[in-house]
This record gives structure tokens, C-alpha cells and sequence, in this order.
């Protein structure tokens, strides 16, 4: 076969998404020799290309290629460079996210990553402009599809249900930790240089992840603003603070400034702002805890980089939180930020609980690998071109 990706994502900085495309393609290059990969880019800086197949290990591999398409903008790419190249040039199979190319032959299979569909049922959290092109062109896209993959088994019954799609059209494989967070240091010497580096306290909270409404940030504030006054009788235990890392980019939630402001809390909140993928072992595995509040989410990658570490972890208790942590994290119900408190105070206080939330989460974390859902992959392309 011949398999087109959209890598546009990769070298980008923009989270989740990008280490999804980004695990996928490496472990194809590692397990498959036989297919040929064409990985289509709008990056057109020789440096940035170079690095990029270095990254995927792609240098020495005859199967794959990166073709670099330029554009004025992203639309005009997705709907006009892209498919003329693809009329000249037709793959077997094209893979992209969210919104499919227009104007491609019927003869080229299409599928898109669906990472998750929160607009539709939180769009109170999204832009105007951004929610009327998701709820325009998702349906037109997901019609396109010939095949629409998500990222977890509740993604994929969203899908079905909400778009009214055959099941038989929508398939799914787990996101997982990747290799290179793995190999990271994080040796208590990296640690330690580390909060140097972006001054962090010696004992935190932390949260890491995009700063959008749905991530219901302010109810993990409002929780640790409990956890002080609870705390106020232990001088040593009240020098917990708490970390929000992230970078305050698109669809900030500006909830977040109005709720530390309103407890006059800049003194105990850390915003590091983007943390490099290099650091981000260290500053997990540096934490007392790891919460993720989110009100909505497709899977939850930080959540199992959290758990890969042995860091304890208290998660919202939404579906595909239960779905991938299953009994090896703590739950709690993301509209009571006294519960999220809590679930906090009996972590930071029995090493029981602490050293049991390590054991399973290392475990649970094992279930997910990138190499089983790139060979997942693999077989949806094949099963989908015969």
C-alpha cells in the first residue's frame, strides 16, 4: 500500500495531537517495511525537515518519504495543495485529523483521527468563529471518511451516537506513552535542576495540559484553596503549592486568572508556562500529585505519563478516565472541587494510599503501547483498501 499521513502537527508544539501523530509514524518506520509512506508537511525550512526525520527515525528508510507542500494558510492547504497534489500523485490510503481534504478522489481511501468531541456538548468553552467551523465542517468531514478513528472506546461510541454514523465505520486504538518521555531522566539530581530552571517550589500539585474551560481548571484552584485552610494546623504539609503548566495560548480560560486573583493566590500558584518535552518527565515524577479536573476528554495522555512515573494521580471521574486508569487512580466528581480536596488530603497524608496509587497506576500503564496501536493501524489501513 501506499499511505499518505498529515504530519503537519509535528515540530509544532501543539500537545496532544502533535505526539499523536508523531508516536504513530515512528513506530510505522519501526514495524513496517513492506508499505510506503508518504508524510505530507507545510514546514518548508530544510533544518526543521531534517530534524523531523531524525526524530522518526526516518533518515535510512527507503519506504518513507516527507514531502513538503507550501501554502499561504492552513485552508488553503487542507482544500486546495494538498488534493492537487494528491490528483498527480494518488496514495492508497491518506490519514489526517478532524477536518478531511476536499476535492480528493473517490479512489483514495480517507480516515480521520478523532481525538474528541467536546464542542458539541460543552460549546459554552469554545470560540464562536472556531465552534461554527468545527460544527460545519466535522459533519461534511466525518461523511467524507471512509474510515474515522478515535482515540478511545467511549470517543468512538460518541461518535456513533452523536453523528448518527454506522459502527461499522468508526474504529479505535489507544493513545500511550511514549519512548522518549520513557528514557527520560529523572534522577533526583534532574529534578532538583530542573525547579531551578523553572522555579518551582520544593512540594507541588501539579496539572499539565492545555489551559481550556473544559479542562476546569478553577475547580482544582477552588480545591486547593480548601486544601490550605484544611491544612492551616500543618506548617510543614501548608507548603504545598500548586503548578499549572501549560502555555496560556488558544481558548484560554480567563476563569482562571479571575478565581487567583479572587483568593489572592499568585504567591501559591505557579504558572511555568510551556514545559519543553525534555523536562516534562522530571517535573511529573517532581510532584506530591498529579490531577487532571477535566470536565470532557478523549483519552488522557498525561494522565498515564503521570502513572508511568509512579506519581499518585486523582483524576475527574468522566467515562474515559474510568475507561483507561480503571482502579489505579483516585476519582473524584468534577463539579464538587470540596471532593477533588478530599481525595487530595488522604493522598498527602497515608503513604498506604501513595504507594498503592505508584504500584497500579505503573501497572495500568502497561496495558498501552504505541507499537500495538501502530500495528492497529496498520490493519484498519489494509482491511480498508481490499
Amino acid at each position: 500500500m501506499k499511505i499518505g499521513i498529515d504530519i503537519r502537527l509535528i515540530g509544532k508544539k501543539q500537545t496532544g495531537s502533535e505526539a499523536v501523530f508523531f508516536n504513530l509514524t515512528k513506530n510505522l518506520a519501526k514495524i513496517d517495511s513492506e508499505n510506503e509512506y508518504k508524510l505530507f508537511t507545510d514546514i518548508t525550512d530544510k533544518n526543521t525537515l531534517n530534524e523531523i526525520k531524525k526524530s522518526l527515525e526516518i533518515e535510512n528508510k527507503n519506504n518513507f518519504e516527507i514531502i513538503s507542500l507550501k501554502t499561504k494558510n492552513r485552508f488553503g492547504w487542507n482544500f486546495w495543495t494538498l488534493p492537487k497534489y494528491l490528483r498527480k500523485n494518488p496514495v492508497d490510503f491518506y490519514l489526517t485529523q478532524y477536518i478531511t481534504p476536499w476535492f480528493v478522489p473517490k479512489k483514495i481511501k480517507v480516515a480521520t483521527i478523532i481525538h474528541d468531541i467536546s464542542f458539541n456538548f460543552y460549546p459554552q468553552f469554545i470560540k464562536f468563529w472556531d465552534l461554527i467551523f468545527l460544527k460545519t465542517l466535522i459533519p461534511i468531514s466525518l461523511r467524507r471518511a471512509d474510515k474515522i478513528i478515535a482515540v478511545s472506546k467511549f470517543t468512538q461510541s460518541e461518535i456513533i451516537k452523536y453523528y448518527k454514523i454506522n459502527p461499522e465505520k468508526v474504529d479505535w486504538f489507544y493513545n500511550a506513552v511514549s519512548e522518549d518521555f520513557l528514557k527520560q531522566d529523572v534522577s533526583e539530581e534532574k529534578i532538583k535542576s530542573i525547579k531551578e530552571k523553572y522555579k518551582l517550589p520544593d512540594k507541588y500539585i501539579l496539572y499539565i495540559g492545555t489551559l481550556q474551560p473544559r479542562k476546569n481548571i478553577p475547580a482544582l484552584i477552588e480545591a486547593f484553596v480548601l486544601l490550605k485552610a484544611e491544612l492551616k494546623a500543618y506548617s510543614e504539609s501548608n507548603a504545598i503549592k500548586l503548578v499549572i503548566a501549560g502555555g496560556k495560548a488558544h481558548n484560554y480560560d480567563k476563569m482562571i486568572d479571575e478565581v487567583i486573583e479572587k483568593h489572592n493566590l499568585s504567591q501559591e500558584t505557579i504558572f511555568p508556562g510551556y514545559i519543553a518535552e525534555e523536562d516534562k518527565g522530571a517535573i511529573m515524577k517532581g510532584a506530591e500529585i498529579f490531577v487532571s479536573p477535566s470536565f470532557y476528554e478523549g483519552f488522557g495522555v498525561p494522565i498515564i505519563e503521570a502513572m508511568s512515573l509512579g506519581v499518585p494521580t486523582i483524576i475527574s471521574d468522566i467515562p474515559p478516565h474510568r475507561e483507561i486508569a480503571e482502579s489505579s487512580a483516585l476519582f473524584f466528581n468534577p463539579q464538587i472541587p470540596g471532593e477533588l480536596t478530599q481525595k487530595i488530603k488522604e493522598t498527602i497524608g497515608s503513604k498506604i494510599i501513595k504507594d498503592n496509587l505508584s504500584r497500579n497506576g505503573k501497572a495500568q500503564v502497561q496495558k498501552f503501547s504505541w507499537e500495538k496501536s501502530a500495528q492497529k493501524l496498520i490493519g484498519i489501513f489494509s482491511k480498508s483498501t481490499h
